[in-house]
């Protein structure tokens, strides 16, 4: 009745923002991602019959505001009529500043769940599991290139290219480590219901997904460069848009697209994207990593600058 679960967070190439059906958390749009390799989270669960009620230790800090979307997940894996669970979450990285802290999370507590109560779901099972806790937790269930594709009254997600194939790295340029103002869901309620640009957003996604499948079937760098900065640029143009405006960049998030302009203007083969959150990545060939790590490390205001390499999907671990 315990097992233990690792996963790492997904950055968003071909990005989602706006639910569909916001009581299951299904996307409005689909997207692609790619899975890290040196960030994770991991994530143990044991069910106890003496326990009283849940309980949730997030990096050594009981965390209770957590706890409900913890327990609703548990419910959903192992039924309502489970035994009270201990779970213990640590992550290697910022939570809650828009580095996908939670998509890692309840990728590794789906798994850990499935495997602590020997429900024995399909991976496709967990990850649909995984994203109505967490829109974009379903895609950490997998590794490498993942597309999610809407698939009428669920989600289908599978493998475009492995980490091994197409093996690029992903330099993160952390500007802020603080917990954002607002969290995505009520930023997405917002741009659904105020943004002017928010229906035009949804009409371009089929043709982005598009561009970026054939870039990846190409190991093209430079058609994924282009449509994955002109998506996250959209992306963000909706929020800037709303009432009141979603704006999760600072002034380093800014100094740190100049420097990646000036890195492209140079030769380098590097773009940027930027989730809900003020963290910068910069994807790049791995040859150039360090030199983007350089880079970025120069910018006034970045905290910290972390390199990963593309990785695998959550998986069960040994119990430490």
């Amino acid at each position: 009745m315990r097992a233990t679960a690792k996963a790492q967070p997904n950055i968003a190439l071909v990005k989602y923002w706006g639910k569909r059906d916001s009581e299951r958390n299904l996307p409005a749009v689909g997207s692609i991602s790619i899975t890290l390799a040196d960030l994770h989270t991991t994530m143990t669960v044991e069910f106890d019959d003496s326990l009283s009620g849940d309980t949730l230790v997030v990096n050594d800090d009981k965390n209770d505001a957590m706890l409900p979307r913890v327990s609703r997940c548990l419910d959903s894996v192992a039924g309502a009529g489970r035994s009270f669970a201990s779970v213990t979450s640590d992550s290697n990285f910022p939570i809650a500043a828009g580095l996908a802290s939670s998509a890692s999370a309840f990728a590794a507590l789906v798994l850990a769940a499935d495997a602590a109560a020997g429900t024995g779901y399909s991976r496709d099972r967990l990850a649909s599991l995984a994203g109505q806790a967490s829109g974009s937790a379903a895609r950490s269930l997998f590794g490498g290139f993942v597309e999610l594709e809407n698939a009428g009254d669920d989600i289908r997600l599978h493998e475009l290219c492995t980490a091994r194939d197409w093996p690029l790295a992903v330099v993160v340029a952390i500007t802020a480590s603080a917990p954002k103002p607002v969290s995505s869901t009520v930023a997405m309620e917002t741009s659904r219901e105020t943004s002017p640009f928010y229906d035009r957003w949804i009409e371009q996604q089929e043709a982005d997904l598009a561009e970026a499948r054939a870039a990846i079937a190409e190991r093209s760098f430079e058609r994924l460069a282009a449509v994955a900065e002109h998506n996250c640029l959209k992306m963000h143009s909706v929020m800037w848009g709303s009432r009141p405006p979603m704006v999760f960049w600072n002034s380093t998030t800014l100094a740190c697209m100049e420097a990646v302009r000036g890195l492209q203007a140079a030769g380098r083969a590097v773009f940027f994207t930027i989730d809900a959150g003020p963290q910068l990545k910069a994807v790049c060939q791995p040859a150039d990593a360090e030199h983007v790590r350089e880079t970025l490390a120069r910018v006034g205001g970045v905290e910290q600058v972390v390199v990963s390499g593309l990785g695998d999907g959550a998986r069960v671990v040994a119990d430490d």
